[in-house]
C-alpha cells in the first residue's frame, strides 16, 4: 500500500472509531477497572473489564472523553481483546506498546494486532504516542488492579 494510501484509510479509521465508538459505555459490577489520565492534552478514560474465572475477557468496554486518538485507539483495542486471555492482553499491550514507539515494524516483524497495525505511523509524532496508548496502560493498570494511572508516570 502506498504511504499516501496508508495514511488515507489511517484517517478514516480513526475518524470512523472517534464518531462511532465501539464497546463506549460503563459496564456495572466489572471485575476490574481502572481510570487514566494524560496530563498533557487532558484525555480522561476509565476501562472496564469482566474476567471470568476462566481468565478470559467476556466483555470490555471504556468511556470518558478524549481526542480522537485515544478515543479510536480505545475503541479498537476492546475489540481486539474480547474473548482474549489476560496474557493474550497483555501480550497485545506489549506488541502494541512496540508498534507505536517504532520498535515494531508490522510489514517485518511477527505480531498479532490485525486492525490495530494501523497505528504503525504514531511514533513518527512523539506528543500523539501517549494519546495512542492512554487506553493501554489504563487497561494494563485495570489488569493489575492500580486504580489510577496518568502517562506523567
Amino acid at each position: 500500500m502506498t504511504s499516501n494510501a496508508q495514511h488515507e484509510l489511517y484517517q478514516q479509521v480513526i475518524l470512523d472509531h472517534n464518531k462511532n465508538p465501539r464497546n463506549f459505555k460503563k459496564l456495572e459490577n466489572p471485575t476490574h477497572f481502572a481510570e487514566g489520565y494524560n496530563p498533557l492534552c487532558g484525555d480522561h478514560l476509565f476501562v472496564y473489564l469482566n474476567v471470568g474465572r476462566d481468565g478470559i475477557i467476556h466483555d470490555i468496554a471504556f468511556d470518558g472523553s478524549g481526542c480522537a486518538i485515544s478515543k479510536s485507539s480505545a475503541s479498537m483495542m476492546t475489540q481486539s481483546l474480547k474473548g482474549k486471555t489476560l496474557p493474550e492482553a497483555k501480550k497485545l499491550f506489549e506488541e502494541f506498546h512496540n508498534l507505536v514507539l517504532g520498535k515494531l515494524k508490522p510489514d517485518t516483524d511477527p505480531h498479532h494486532l490485525g486492525k490495530l497495525a494501523i497505528f504503525s505511523g504514531i511514533w513518527q509524532f512523539p506528543s500523539r504516542i501517549k494519546c495512542a496508548t492512554l487506553s493501554w496502560h489504563t487497561l494494563n493498570g485495570a489488569i493489575q488492579k492500580v486504580k489510577s494511572v496518568s502517562t506523567e508516570s
